[in-house]
């Protein structure tokens, strides 16, 4: 008899016990906004930026809403207006174009590789296109960060990285979200540290974090930061910077601070599991793993396989025929938009041209969240069932 798995792939970790008791703290205080603080004190929001900086290894750090509330802010804060245009990778997840459209700009999208990473020839022939990339580091996945910033710095374009699949991931020894202008963060549960929602923009650019900060609705009180530009930084962006008001609140900062101390070792657990899984498909016939370049410091909280050329309604069969035995896939290739999945053609309110090259690897990539509920040996039987229904449909 198959064997099947009982998992639960959206079923995250407890919030540690440490993170409980600050949040009961905070509760009881009855002080949960960020700036309702006692004389001298500087909070838990203004404490966790700190802690956020130094942990990237960045001058400013701002805690916001969700990410997707941070990459709007950074486009809105190093100038992005109303009809211009902004490159971005065509394989992401919707917040990202949704961030462009937020402030009235136009993606511009540009190709994805099979290793699952923004085509920097395509972004070479593009890059004339517009003065900004939001570069999406997706599932996980870092490109090669020097030639991206060499194209990017000969084209004129600022790099806004959005890290969401990226905290604690590195190119280089150099954090992800630390060689663009801005980096933006998420804290929505199933990212690598969970308040829910909640994000982080950082950035070494006191002019452009001054005018972060009053986006996110700081009204006068830019000096109850932790990890914000010096005052006079402020002199003119407080009057000509509108408040889209997007703060983080104490509560949720409570819940960051000690997870944030323990990220390098759940990063360790995350790729423990990512190993298990790799291993495990490696040599099925007619599946790609995607191997990871030596400059890569990556965070396996997601795992992503190729099935490609495969003809859609194989793909379809394998994903059904493996979600029947408890594996949860997920496929970017399908024509409309399923759960988190989609593709640049499906956001029809960004135009886009077809890029066939892009449209053959997105037709087959298959993706699966690794939680940490996970055990290895849960990791081994969900590759096994990978592995046989992935020989069945491709044998059939």
């Amino acid at each position: 008899m198959a064997e099947t798995f009982t998992g639960n792939f959206t079923q995250q970790e407890p919030i540690p016990e440490e993170a409980i008791a600050r949040a009961v703290e905070v509760m009881r205080s009855g002080r949960l906004h960020r700036y309702n603080l006692a004389p001298g004190e500087l909070g838990e929001v203004g404490e966790l930026e700190r802690e956020f900086a130094a942990y990237v290894g960045a001058k400013y750090c701002l805690a916001v809403a969700s990410g997707g509330y941070a990459m709007g802010c950074a486009l809105r804060a190093v100038g992005v207006k109303p009809g211009d245009t902004v490159l971005s990778n065509a394989f992401t997840l919707a917040p990202v174009p949704g961030a462009i459209a937020s402030v009235g700009a136009v993606p511009v999208f540009v190709g994805v590789t099979e290793a699952l990473t923004i085509d920097l020839d395509d972004l070479a022939a593009k890059v004339d296109r517009a003065d900004v990339l939001l570069l999406s580091h997706m599932r996980g996945h870092i490109c090669d960060m020097d030639r991206l910033m060499e194209i990017c710095r000969e084209g004129g374009v600022q790099v806004i990285e959005d890290c969401a699949h990226t905290m604690g991931g590195a190119w280089r020894g150099t954090p992800s979200g630390r060689h663009g202008v801005i980096g933006c963060y998420s804290t929505q549960t199933y990212k690598h540290l969970n308040s829910g929602e909640g994000g982080f923009l950082v950035g070494d650019d006191p002019e452009i974090m001054a005018r972060a900060t009053m986006l996110t609705g700081s009204y006068m009180l830019f000096n109850r930061h932790g990890a914000a530009p010096d005052p006079s930084f402020f002199d003119e962006a407080r009057y000509m910077t509108p408040n889209v008001s997007g703060r983080m609140d104490h509560l949720r900062a409570a819940i960051l601070r000690p997870q944030l101390a323990h990220l390098d070792k759940q990063v360790e657990r995350w790729n423990a599991r990512y190993g298990v899984l790799e291993e495990g498909v490696r040599g099925v016939p007619g599946l790609t793993v995607i191997d990871r370049p030596e400059e890569e410091t990556y965070v396996g909280s997601s795992f992503q396989f190729l099935l490609l050329d495969w003809a859609a309604e194989k793909v379809t069969e394998v994903v059904r025929r493996c979600g029947a035995r408890g594996v949860e896939l997920k496929w970017f290739g399908a024509p409309e938009p399923a759960a988190f999945t989609s593709r640049y053609d499906s956001w029809r309110y960004a135009p886009s041209e077809k890029m066939p090259a892009t449209d053959r690897v997105l037709a087959g990539i298959v993706d699966l969240r690794v939680p940490l509920t996970f055990s290895l040996e849960d990791c081994a039987q969900i590759a096994r069932i990978i592995r046989g229904e992935v020989s069945a449909v491709y044998q059939s």
